[in-house]
């Protein structure tokens, strides 16, 4: 009986500190591994001027793409721009039918619809997309 006190010191100083394992659990497999990498986003689209816009037109496979509404065409366009109404309910449909190799030069009347149509036509995989920064507007005052 004289040794019990002594074994029951013994005992509680080799067991060490208590420490909770239900609490802090080991890292997971998804904290140890490497976060994967993002894939890169579409590329963006660049807006020119009216400059920029009539110099882009002289090269090999160029589009140009009217996104106004029939009613603002009649006002007046650039030659040879392929009309394409961006409030047409069937606009993405007819622009997921164009090819996408071309170089494609968008406008509107002052550069919201054409900047919003490029940015799909990004999203949809075209390449080589310009919006004209300030649209026909800018473009008849040049």
């Amino acid at each position: 009986m004289k040794y019990l006190p002594m074994l029951l010191a013994v005992a509680l100083l080799a067991c060490g500190p208590e420490t909770d394992t239900a609490t802090t659990p080991p890292p997971s497999a998804a904290e140890n591994a490497v976060a994967p990498v993002a894939p890169a986003p579409a590329p963006a689209h660049e807006n020119l001027s009216p400059a920029e816009f009539a110099e882009k037109m002289k090269g090999e496979n160029v589009v140009v793409l009217d996104v106004r509404t029939p009613g603002e065409i009649r006002d007046g366009k650039i030659d040879g721009a392929l009309e394409l109404d961006f409030r047409d309910p069937q606009f993405a449909t007819k622009l997921a039918e164009l090819d996408r190799d071309p170089t494609y030069l968008v406008y509107c009347a002052v550069g919201g619809r054409s900047n919003q149509a490029c940015e799909l036509m990004t999203e949809a995989g075209f390449q080589k997309v310009y919006n004209l920064d300030g649209g026909y507007t800018a473009w008849a005052g040049r």
